[in-house]
């Protein structure tokens, strides 16, 4: 049979990856203690550099959207009510002009 492969989680890459690049311990030092290869640790230091400055731009992200979904209901609200003077104008116009049509103005 073959060799099972190990699975680690994202918190212990998470904190070995951090753990590198705070420099306090060599690469080779922190792949002997948590019993994985240099070659492993680049693989994973490669991934959290690629997805990194996905976590802030998330949060403006959802800022931008959050502020972009009010400004839309916002502009809705006043669509409604430009809506319904339009009707009520509408309305009053065509009562306007029947009322003159009738004295002869």
């Amino acid at each position: 049979m073959g060799k099972e492969r190990r699975k680690f989680s994202a918190e212990f890459k998470l904190d070995t990856v951090l753990e590198g690049i705070r420099g306090e311990k060599s690469i080779a030092e922190i792949c002997r203690e948590r019993d994985i290869t240099d070659s492993l640790y680049y693989k994973w230091r490669d991934v959290f550099k690629v997805h990194a400055p996905g976590v802030f731009a998330t949060q403006r992200d959802s800022s931008n959207r959050e502020s972009k979904e009010t400004q839309i209901a916002e502009l809705e609200r006043m669509v409604g009510r430009l809506t319904m003077e339009n009707d009520i104008l509408k309305k009053a116009r065509t009562w306007l002009d029947a009322q003159y049509g009738r004295n002869g103005r």
